[in-house]
């Protein structure tokens, strides 16, 4: 039997805007909880969650990392994710397998972008939270100002639970009116509550208490009447409130000063809800979503919601989403039928892990060597069984990677390959059409890092440049003319003579006809004739692009009995086209596509203008976004090579506030001033290659 069991759990997810101390309060947890003999600092690169050379380098968390300690006979599972909006796919992981989150706010700085993120997150996840109000010892610290933007933006269920007392170091416990008054180490003693202070306190008691009662008709009455109500029975209403989200406390504290955060642990584990609260499990049957209530006994179930990669090997992070995991049990993978044996697994501690012989449901391990199984797959004894996974946002900021050394072409698209592992919101691709490799990420900040580790782990440098755009050529206008192809050089020669009327066809490829009479070109030699021009039309005329939508009648020629052959009249058909398509007025197409928006309603117009002048796109129309009330989502038609920085251009344009997708829809003619510069830039690089 496992050590901890399923009542005894708390996976807690730290979420937070970049910099509000969402590492610093995992660390002094698990520093006060003696899990760690050292209070370490993400600026000292020796916290327990950011162990990743690449965290420890930059002195900010990149990925999610899992912690756990004890407390009161309560085992709390961390899972502490990223604030940098780029790294939102780690968020979501963590929310996966959490049973509610911490959203952490700098006591200075109050609501940010990462902050009405985190919380929009939760929501979408369901996931119960609160919010830890940090940094209390900033001199500038604003508690009151933040705890009342709190309840203005996210609403009456907010309500404070630890505030900070008239002095620093000090902070009051709203449910049993207990002062907490600390020194240098973290420790506190016992105080008086100012008596000047005590309308503050009664003022902020009631909005909790206001909250408390209205999870439970009983306490309502108690409290319109006037009755007390008692800690134990506001624990249980807290409890019963975050769980539904009725009551989002609010606590306030200093993360590396160790104040206040002993209180947050100890509600956590009184009233946070454990993996059962919930009641039951979203899975997948018959390709659709179902809940089915958690089952604590028998085989287990693993959800993987999280893999890495490093010198030595895979390893894969799991939450026992049913049954108990035991050592040497046999679970078939869910998608590639693959049995994996859970011969070891382990607990975590950021980098560290423990081996256990069991773990309970709602308990969060790690497995190292699984060889069939990635992220988002469901273990479980027959492979039957299927948790649903993360919904991570398709990526569209895209850079083509070249290697810095030539020949290293398959060694880096096997390192990026490896990264895309541990990072589901990487994609990959090698383009037939343009030559390149192209990496997409949320942004350059990710792109970086991933290029980072790529030379860190396999020793491979890569040259970043933008993307080329596949563009297109046609026709606009007709032509008729003749290809005449003759060689003679003794013996049989070769001869083939066509006469081609080029014009704009319907559709992307080739419309071939012929009207030619009299034999003048055998049938047999059409095909032959077809397959020139759909060669030929694999370079245009203008810049070298593939052209699209042509008709092309053959009409006349000749042939000679013995010279002439299939070779021969591909070959005229050739010239024809090299011959007619100069003359047919040929355009430059550029790809489109359908761009959606979706911005907060105030920056409507900056986002709009952008897109008409700087995007050379056009406005189809705009509505209220789903979902999202006071953002509206813009519907705008844009051509492609407007896009290749529209990434990070919309996050300054809204500061991190605005999401988008961008699609491809059709060609369109690129405008002449626009094809000129395009026709040069094509036409030097085709010089340099040659």
């Amino acid at each position: 039997m496992a050590a901890i069991q399923t009542k005894d759990i708390r996976n807690i997810c730290f979420l937070g805007h970049g910099g509000s101390g969402k590492t610093s309060l995992a660390e002094a947890m698990l520093y006060m909880n003696k899990a760690t003999d050292r209070l370490g600092a993400p600026s000292a690169g020796n916290t327990v969650c950011d162990y990743d050379p690449e965290e420890i380098k930059r002195g900010f968390t990149i990925s999610a990392a899992c912690a756990n300690f004890s407390y009161k006979g309560i085992k709390i599972n961390i899972i502490d994710t990223p604030g940098f909006l780029e790294f939102v796919g780690e968020v979501l992981t963590g929310l996966r397998v959490a049973g509610s989150a911490v959203i952490t706010v700098d006591a200075k700085s109050g609501i940010q972008v990462g902050t009405e993120l985190a919380f929009e997150n939760t929501s979408h996840a369901k996931c119960p939270r609160a919010f830890f109000v940090n940094k209390c010892d900033d001199p500038d610290a604003q508690f009151d100002r933040v705890l009342e933007s709190l309840i203005s933006t996210f609403g009456s269920s907010v309500c404070p639970l630890v505030i900070p007392a008239s002095h620093s170091g000090a902070f009051i416990n709203l449910l049993d009116l207990k002062k907490y008054v600390y020194d240098a180490k973290g420790n506190h003693q016992e105080g008086e509550i100012n008596p000047e202070y005590m309308p503050t306190v009664e003022s902020y008691r009631e909005k909790l208490f206001e909250a408390i009662a209205s999870t439970d008709e009983e306490l309502m009455m108690k409290y319109f009447d006037g009755e007390e109500i008692t800690v134990e029975e506001a624990k249980k209403a807290i409890h019963q409130g975050v769980s539904d989200g009725s009551i989002i406390p609010v606590f306030s504290g200093s993360a590396t000063k160790l104040w206040g955060v002993d209180s947050l642990v100890d509600i956590i584990a009184d009233s946070f809800p454990n993996p059962t609260t919930k009641g039951s499990e979203r899975v997948i049957v018959d390709g659709k979503e179902e809940k089915r209530p958690i089952r604590t006994e028998g085989a287990p179930e693993l959800f993987i919601f999280k893999t890495t990669v490093d010198q030595f090997g895979r390893t894969s992070y799991f939450k026992v989403m049913a049954g108990e995991l035991t050592a040497g049990a046999i679970l078939k993978n869910n998608h590639s039928g693959v049995s994996e044996k859970m011969a070891h697994f382990y607990t975590v501690m950021g980098k560290k892990t423990t081996e256990v012989p069991a773990l309970a449901c709602g308990d969060i391990g790690a497995i190292t060597k699984l060889a069939g199984t990635g992220t988002g797959d469901t273990l479980s004894e027959n492979g039957d069984v299927e948790y649903v996974g993360v919904a991570y946002p398709e990526p569209f900021y895209t850079m083509a990677v070249a290697p810095k050394n030539k020949g290293d072409e398959d060694k880096v698209a096997q390192g990026i390959n490896r990264l895309l592992d541990e990072d589901k919101t990487l994609r990959f691709e090698n383009n037939p059409e343009t030559k390149q490799l192209l990496l997409s990420a949320m942004g350059n900040m990710q792109i970086d890092i991933a290029l980072s580790k790529l030379k860190s782990r396999n020793g491979l440098e890569v040259v970043l440049s933008a993307p080329r755009i596949a563009y297109r050529e046609t026709i606009k206008g007709r032509s008729d003319v003749q290809g005449k192809h003759k060689k003679q050089s003794g013996g049989h020669g070769q001869y083939g003579d066509v006469k081609i009327r080029f014009s704009p066809g319907e559709g992307e490829g080739l419309t071939f006809t012929q009207s030619v009479v009299g034999g003048a070109v055998p049938k047999n030699y059409f095909p032959a004739i077809e397959k020139g021009l759909l060669e030929a039309m694999q370079k245009g005329v203008l810049a070298g692009y593939p052209v699209v939508g042509l008709a092309a009648d053959l009409y006349d020629g000749s042939y000679h009995d013995v010279d002439s052959n299939e070779l021969s009249f591909k070959m005229a058909a050739s010239l024809a086209y090299k011959a007619g398509l100069p003359l047919a007025k040929p355009v430059l197409l550029e790809p489109l596509g359908e761009l959606k928006v979706t911005i907060p309603d105030s920056m409507v117009g900056d986002v709009m203008g952008d897109i008409n002048s700087k995007r050379r796109g056009s406005v189809l129309g705009m509505n209220p976004a789903e979902g999202k009330p006071g953002y509206t989502t813009i519907d705008a038609e844009v051509p492609k090579a407007t896009m290749v920085e529209y990434t990070i251009d919309l996050r300054a344009m809204t500061q991190g506030k605005g999401v988008y997708t961008f699609y491809f829809t059709r060609y369109e003619e690129v405008p002449g001033t626009e094809a000129q510069k395009i026709i040069a830039e094509a036409k030097a690089l085709a010089a340099e290659e040659d």
